[in-house]
């Protein structure tokens, strides 16, 4: 209903809020959102349920913002829209690789609504626990050193376990951009882990929002010429865009430039 998307909305503004400021009073969350301090309240029990935050003598603080359950979060709307879009280049039947970030979450559940008889390879275990409850999907967890707060499996043993596998396409998300580095990652051990997928597929597409674009990660992920597709939201600068297509990358955006 209406009524429930308004409070899905606020939460989700909630969270991003936090993200920015990591910790903040509850008086003024509810100036900043027009709402009542008995409202955000209510906002703030559901988030803290949900293990997204963490109250405390009149302020709310965000738990790891490295915490898959809160990368969801920001931008939902709009990441949901990139994966149906990554969605529709899928066909049943087929096998994929999917990295762990939270684009991908998505995809990996919208492969789960409407596609049927699809394998999924991952080395997240949060996406293999998020879609459970597929029948239709068929799930391969890659072996690898656990990092508990992204719930990501990494190292040489995934290397080794990855090798097992070809795939036509591998679907990544990333942390950001620039002409200089090419597209970047904010962990080297899960960024290693994208190169050693990457060497089992024939196409790399990246899901990402388009504001990754305007950030740099701390390490190297791919070489753009290792990139054949990006799938973004409509906000993405166009010369960006442009620059991409040079380096043969094909862009697909979503309409809902905001």
């Amino acid at each position: 209903s209406l009524y429930m998307k308004k409070i899905e909305t606020r939460q989700t503004q909630i969270v991003e809020v936090l993200c920015k400021e990591k910790r903040m009073e509850v008086v003024k969350l509810s100036e900043m959102l027009n709402v009542s301090q008995v409202t955000i309240r209510k906002d703030l029990d559901a988030l803290e349920e949900r293990g997204l935050i963490t109250r405390e003598h009149g302020f709310a603080t965000l738990n790891s913002d490295d915490d898959m359950n809160i990368r969801l979060a920001i931008h939902y709307e709009s990441k949901q829209q990139i994966a149906k879009m990554a969605c529709a280049s899928i066909q049943n039947g087929e096998t994929i690789m999917i990295e762990s970030g939270s684009c991908c979450a998505l995809l990996a559940d919208e492969i789960g609504k409407t596609k049927k008889d699809v394998t999924i390879i991952t080395n997240s275990a949060f996406i293999a626990d998020y879609i459970r409850k597929y029948k239709n999907i068929h799930m391969i967890l890659l072996g690898g050193n656990y990092q508990k707060e992204s719930q990501v499996l990494v190292g040489p043993l995934l290397r080794n376990s990855v090798r097992t596998f070809f795939v036509d396409k591998l679907f990544i998300g990333t942390d950001g951009f620039s002409k200089e580095t090419g597209f970047t990652g904010n962990d080297y051990m899960r960024s290693e882990a994208v190169r050693d997928m990457a060497k089992q597929a024939k196409h790399v597409i990246i899901v990402t929002e388009s504001t990754k674009f305007e950030q740099i990660g701390l390490c190297n992920l791919l070489p753009l010429e290792e990139i054949s597709m990006v799938y973004t939201d409509g906000n993405m600068k166009e010369n960006w865009k442009e620059y991409l297509e040079t380096k043969n990358i094909q862009v697909i955006q979503t309409k809902n430039a905001s």
